[in-house]
């Protein structure tokens, strides 16, 4: 396929947070870019003040003329897409070339140097402090959050070098053909997708067979690599990690060198993995270490990753994407480490009926650990509902006696009525826009000071 032969790109769910990155690249590219999503939201307000149409009915009527051309005209979709969607098979009947968000994002790195994130936890934070390191070299990089060095989950650089996050959903990675990858975690997940844990370890097994140069895993995955750890024996080891003045302070020994006192803003022992992770990516690459020292100590971070949305002396609210209970973990370890004598209440909007299915009691030992919970109806995304699952089911299996359910009008109310001084809201529905609506009332009725 000649990618050039194509002047219109229409993306059906445009505002997907990896959809909208290639939408971008196809903009600066040049490219006459439109398409549809659901809803509106800041990603497809940002798209549309590049000069990207969007809309959000599902009806042929919509489709902007120009780009009923079939022979001009490239569609890209992503999975999440219902199989019913109008648009799509209007696409679909009149022969035009459809691909898969990972299929383009395939053709589009095929023919650079390509550095794949892959994993099942980790590897939006990877890829983007990876992408920030990798602009030194100029270059391009694709990522499944928004970077807060550019506020955006696209870096623009050359068509030489690449980064991207390897997406083991729909097992779209395959579509990759990486020169150097990472595989920074395996748990079981997207069960609705790959059905058991086995599945899964052999999907990233053929991930790996991929990888044309070095592959690079996290201590203790089934996979044989480079291997990097947090003190403890392998080819890239973290150690003598300190916290001082709310960052992090680690040596890093690599197969070659000792590199001293890294600087590092981000809480909780998985960052400083991610972190080593896209070290190991970009050393093996060649970047030298003092230069990657001094790009991990100005990464400023990813957006609804352990994002402050209010830091003050009394009282502090985070966001975060976590809804895995790997995932909500990690958070709660941060929190405790970065305030290990303050109360913490979690606001939690479980994310998938299967998934809450799948994950119930891992999720309620996860949410077990916070001193207060506050449980939100599930987010459906693509899902109908599955009999019995639901957020009461949940609540019932959480071992704490402050926990309730609550609706996003009562949501303020109930977090000024609760007793602990940090509030984290996580999940990867619609918690991540209802946290900024939290952040203003709270700022506006409390008087906060950021």
């Amino acid at each position: 396929m000649n990618l050039k032969s194509y002047h219109n790109i229409f993306f059906i769910g445009i505002g997907g947070i990896g959809m909208s990155a290639i939408a971008r690249f196809f903009s600066v590219n040049g490219k006459n870019v439109a398409g549809y999503d659901k809803t509106s939201s800041q990603i497809t307000k940002d798209l549309m003040d590049l000069g990207i149409e969007i809309h959000f009915e599902d009806a042929v009527k919509n489709i902007p003329i120009s780009f009923l051309d079939k022979n001009k005209t490239l569609v890209i979709f992503t999975p999440a897409v219902p199989k019913a969607h109008t648009q799509l098979n209007y696409f679909i009947k009149n022969d035009f070339i459809i691909l898969k968000r990972a299929e383009i994002l395939g053709k589009i790195t095929e023919s650079t140097f390509c550095l794949a994130v892959a994993g099942t936890h980790g590897k939006t934070t990877t890829s983007a402090i990876l992408g920030h390191i990798m602009a030194h070299v100029n270059a391009t990089s694709f990522l499944g959050g928004v970077a807060e060095n550019y506020n955006s989950n696209f870096i623009l650089g050359d068509d030489k070098v690449s980064v991207v996050e390897a997406d083991e959903f729909d097992r779209s990675f395959l579509k990759l053909s990486p020169n150097i990858a990472c595989v920074t975690s395996m748990d079981a997940d997207h069960l609705d997708i790959y059905k058991n844990e086995e599945a899964i370890t052999t999907s990233f097994a053929e991930f790996s067979n991929k990888v044309s140069d070095t592959l690079i895993v996290a201590k203790g995955l089934p996979l044989k690599g480079v291997t990097y750890a947090i003190e403890d024996k392998a080819d890239y080891t973290a150690h003598n990690l300190q916290i001082h003045k709310g960052k992090y302070v680690f040596d890093v020994t690599t197969p070659t060198s000792i590199i001293k006192n890294i600087s590092f803003y981000l809480p909780g022992k998985h960052n400083v993995m991610n972190a080593l992770a896209a070290l190991a990516m970009a050393d093996v690459y060649g970047v030298s270490l003092e230069v990657i020292k001094e790009r991990l100590e100005n990464f400023k971070g990813v957006k609804r990753r352990f994002s402050y949305k209010i830091k003050t002396a009394d009282f502090v609210l985070i966001d975060d994407y976590a809804h895995h209970p790997t995932e909500i973990n990690a958070v709660e370890n941060s929190i405790r480490e970065m305030y290990p004598n303050e109360k913490v209440l979690v606001v939690f909007q479980p994310h998938l009926f299967s998934r809450t299915k799948d994950f119930v009691d891992d999720f309620a030992s996860a949410l077990s650990k916070f001193d207060e919970v506050l449980l939100l109806d599930i987010y459906p995304a693509r899902e109908k509902p599955i009999a019995g699952v639901n957020s009461d089911w949940l609540l019932n299996k959480i071992n704490t006696s402050q926990k309730k359910l609550t609706q996003k009008n009562n949501l303020v109310k109930d977090i000024k009525n609760a007793t602990a001084k940090i509030v984290v809201m996580l999940g990867a529905g619609d918690v991540g826009v209802l946290v900024n609506t939290v952040t203003e009332i709270l700022l506006k009725e409390q008087s906060y000071e950021v």
